[in-house]
């Protein structure tokens, strides 16, 4: 049986489960909609949360991004796991006894406003909807390798499977779905590593693999380091960056995760305000599967793809365009290739490949004496990392088989919550909270769906031209929710901002860090319109990607501000305020 066949039962067979769950699960009612009828239990809501999260941001493109940077790209880790731990603690069970389906609920009641309610509305939709973009990067990458088409077909083809399943079972549909769609992307990723590790070092455990040794006795970072280096890349263990813009970005990324409202919503789904606890604690878990293993996978990567185009060692010659055309263990080129997501081409016509860091100032002079006008690796798009690993290894087909499935899986689940997040924006706070306060239950499932199909076509349309590679347009959304929405909740929980504040604060934090971000990026991410780019910042050395710090301190400034110059609020929302603080049933202390 060919891959292409052994793909299509993989891909297809986890396809028929989603759809089949989500006819299954077809929410009923509003409630079911948008909350599952909040009688999730904490691990299965854990276990689709850690879905819910592990986008086509994590499953394709982090490694990719770690394998080719190194140390300082550990900031995706350390911003999105601690992240978790913020909304644990600090909002999770906060938000959930309050008792509202959306986030935009919470800040319009709780801020007595609707203005503040529409505002949080805008700030929501605007950070999914470039969240979502990277998701549907993701599923353009995986469709486009595993069916053999071009990235655009993929994405359309993505799409139309997000729409079946995501509009038709709303929360409960999709909750149930992504319990599965877990399980598919955890075993996806890990089983791989496991092999890979196991050739590499002996270990099956890839994140203790990771610091094992290869056959020669030699650290495998140790080996690592010496082959990146002696080609002219930074130290891959060695942090070589910006400090502040890795301090600005792990920031804006664990306060971003904080607030994104896809990720709250899952809280909303289960029975008790306890269980939102547990279900963020069995979600760092799951989480946790994924996230130890990704530094392993990343570096192993690098490494294969390293020694594959130096077989004999970099002091020896790169290896030639005959065996890539003719030795099997190269065929993973040729077939990725054809994406137009990887490239390479023999620019001194020596017949061989030589892949090293034109910029190197050591490289350019072994270049000069050898002959060699470039770097002949012309493309390696970090999306697809994860995905050709299996084929760079040269694991059985069933694996790779695996790995496509777990790819779409990835992307596919995170697509459908954000699309729900915006869905149940437009639909709850938007139509019945402002425009349309008498509509029926009805005519608001019909609203929602509307809307998500829009949603879903706003981002297929910006997924075909996306702002950079997968985790890094989601980087932007995260920088999006950490400048908008985080700040107005912390402060809706623990402090007595008013609703001038909160809506002044939002607004800031939103405007200031998404111009930022088009100044950068280009306006609406339209190519060829930024004034700025990341290699050369406008402000302080701040990459657009690490600016959602900077535009929370602004959120809260100016809500801090505006807040104390104005009426102070309602003694009722204080009493609001201080029931959703405290434990239900608590009591002063007393002397004893």
């Amino acid at each position: 049986m060919d891959q292409f066949t052994i793909n299509l039962l993989f891909v297809g067979a986890s396809f028929a489960i989603y759809i089949g769950i989500a006819i299954w699960a077809r929410a009923g009612s509003t409630s079911e909609f948008y909350a599952a009828g909040r009688g999730v239990h904490p691990v299965t809501n854990g276990m689709a949360t850690a879905a819910d999260w592990m986008s086509a941001a994590s499953f394709l493109s982090m490694a990719g991004l770690i394998a080719f940077t190194g140390y300082d790209n550990s900031a995706f880790l350390m911003g999105w796991t601690g992240g978790y731990v913020l909304l644990a603690l600090l909002l999770a069970p906060y938000l959930r006894k309050f008792g509202k389906f959306t986030v935009s609920e919470f800040i319009g009641d709780r801020f007595y406003s609707p203005t503040a309610r529409l505002v949080a509305v805008l700030c929501l939709i605007i950070a999914s909807i470039t969240y979502v973009i990277g998701q549907m990067t993701g599923v353009g990458v995986a469709f486009g390798r595993f069916l053999e088409v071009d990235t655009t077909t993929g994405l359309l083809i993505g799409a139309v499977i997000v729409f079946a399943y995501a509009v038709f079972g709303g929360m409960k549909g999709v909750t149930y779905t992504q319990v599965a769609q877990y399980v598919v992307l955890i075993l996806a990723y890990t089983i791989p590593a496991i092999f890979i590790s196991l050739q590499l070092t002996g270990n099956p455990i890839p994140a203790l693999g990771l610091f094992g040794s290869t056959s020669d006795g030699v650290p495998l970072l140790q080996t690592l380091d010496q082959i990146v280096t002696e080609l002219g890349f930074n130290q891959y263990t060695a942090h070589n960056g910006d400090t502040l813009n890795m301090v600005l970005f792990t920031l804006s990324l664990m306060i971003g995760t904080a607030g994104l409202p896809h990720v709250i919503m899952r809280f909303f789904t289960v029975p008790k305000v306890s269980d939102a606890r547990w279900s963020a604690g069995w979600a760092l878990v799951f989480i946790a599967l994924l996230y130890l293993t990704a530094p392993a996978v990343g570096a192993m990567a690098r490494l294969n793809i390293t020694q594959q185009f130096w077989p004999e060692g970099t002091a020896a010659a790169a290896v030639s365009l005959e065996t890539i055309e003719t030795d099997p263990s190269y065929d993973w080129m040729a077939t990725w290739e054809q994406t137009g997501m990887l490239g390479w081409e023999d620019l001194n016509g020596d017949g061989l490949i030589q892949y090293y860091n034109a910029a190197s100032p050591a490289m350019q002079e072994r270049a000069a004496a050898e002959g060699w006008t470039g770097n002949e690796l012309t493309n390696f798009n970090n999306d697809i990392l994860v995905l050709a690993n299996p084929e760079i290894a040269n694991l059985p087909s069933w694996v790779i088989g695996l790995v496509a499935a777990g790819g779409l899986a990835a992307a596919l689940s995170t697509a459908a919550g954000l699309l729900l997040a915006i869905s149940s924006a437009v639909s709850h706070d938007l139509m019945k909270g402002q425009l349309t306060p008498d509509i029926s239950e009805k005519n608001e499932l019909l609203a929602a769906r509307v809307a998500m199909g829009v949603s879903i076509a706003v981002a297929t349309w910006l997924g075909l031209n996306p702002p950079g590679f997968a985790a890094q347009t989601v980087a932007l959304a995260f920088g999006l929710a950490a400048s908008s929405i985080f700040p107005v909740l912390m402060m809706g929980i623990f402090t007595n901002v008013n609703n001038k504040g909160a809506v002044a604060g939002m607004i800031s934090g939103l405007v200031v860090t998404l111009v930022y971000i088009f100044l950068h990026k280009g306006w609406m991410f339209i190519p060829d319109t930024n004034s700025f780019t990341d290699a050369d910042p406008l402000f302080m050395g701040i990459k657009s990607t690490s600016f959602g710090a900077v535009g929370a301190v602004i959120n809260f400034a100016v809500a801090f501000t505006v807040s104390s110059m104005t009426k102070p609020i309602p003694q009722e929302i204080k009493d609001l305020v201080e029931s959703v603080r405290v434990p239900r049933g608590a009591a002063a202390a007393q002397d004893h």
